[in-house]
């Protein structure tokens, strides 16, 4: 019995042939979409600091001074901070690619552990009462990063004053009336050199506890900050030459007077909310 060959169409044939590219095509984007790639860089989700930062945060007066005071009381017990805790327990900073992820991600989790370390210790006066005779609050242990226990002391001097940016100053807070305020917004690499500057004039330009100035005597009265920390404002020509570019105009030609005589503003350590 002779078997006589299949007719294949040539419709058939090119029809099987786009069948199998489209196959083909589907199956990479599969792989594209849902392997995931080690080249793309891991930022972490502060969205909830944001929510936590528009709910817990007011403009106030303490002691004469006005700042942005902080709810502690309230936030202390929401869980969405205590899932944001938990949450950056787990990410690891190695993730982190550029100098702006790297700077925007470690200031939002200075604040996020020094408003932790006063809500595990609440109520309080200051946050200085959390410290001790031998260890000061800077050194106790604030919170876990990628499992990793650090202190507030830790994460200002060993890895954001070495980032070599200054106007960091004014965006991290210690919970303190004299701090810098508290932003009510999350720092994020797109925004952060608009976001630095904002911060930094804020301060400058708050009277209480930023910079006052009396042209008619030629003195500036500045906050501790730039005296703690003047060295890391050489690179900006120094403290004043610094200062010059946030000042209020009125001020900017008194700054530049070679008598100017500079005095520091009694810091108050006061807790920054209720």
């Amino acid at each position: 019995m002779t078997i006589l060959p299949t007719k294949i169409s040539l419709f058939e044939i090119t029809g099987c042939k786009i069948v199998g590219f489209l196959k083909l095509q589907w199956m990479i984007f599969l792989l594209l979409v849902f392997i995931p790639d080690s080249t793309i860089a891991k930022s972490f989700n502060f969205s909830d600091w944001g929510i936590l930062l528009k709910k817990y945060i007011d403009s106030s007066t303490i002691d004469g001074i006005r700042l942005n005071t902080v709810n502690y009381r309230m936030l202390q017990s929401d869980p969405i901070f205590s899932q944001l805790v938990s949450d950056l327990e787990s990410f690891l900073p190695s993730e982190l690619q550029t100098h702006e992820e790297k700077l925007a991600f470690w200031i939002n989790v200075y604040n996020v552990f020094a408003v932790k370390i006063v809500t595990d210790n609440y109520p309080l006066k200051s946050i200085k009462d959390i410290g001790g005779l031998f260890k000061s609050v800077w050194k106790h242990k604030a919170g876990v990063i990628g499992g990793k226990e650090y202190t507030l002391d830790e994460i200002e001097h060993e890895i954001l004053r070495k980032m070599e940016e200054p106007r960091v100053h004014f965006a991290i807070v210690c919970a303190s009336v004299s701090c810098p305020d508290l932003a009510k917004e999350v720092f994020g690499p797109e925004r952060l050199n608009e976001q630095l500057n904002i911060q930094t004039k804020v301060f400058l330009t708050n009277p209480g506890k930023g910079m006052k100035v009396d042209a008619a005597s030629k003195k500036i009265f500045l906050s501790s900050i730039f005296d703690w920390f003047k060295e890391d404002f050489g690179s900006r020509g120094g403290v004043l030459e610094f200062i010059h570019p946030y000042a209020a105009t009125k001020d900017r030609q008194v700054l530049k007077h070679s008598s100017l005589r500079i005095f520091y503003i009694k810091y108050n350590w006061r807790l920054n909310g209720s």
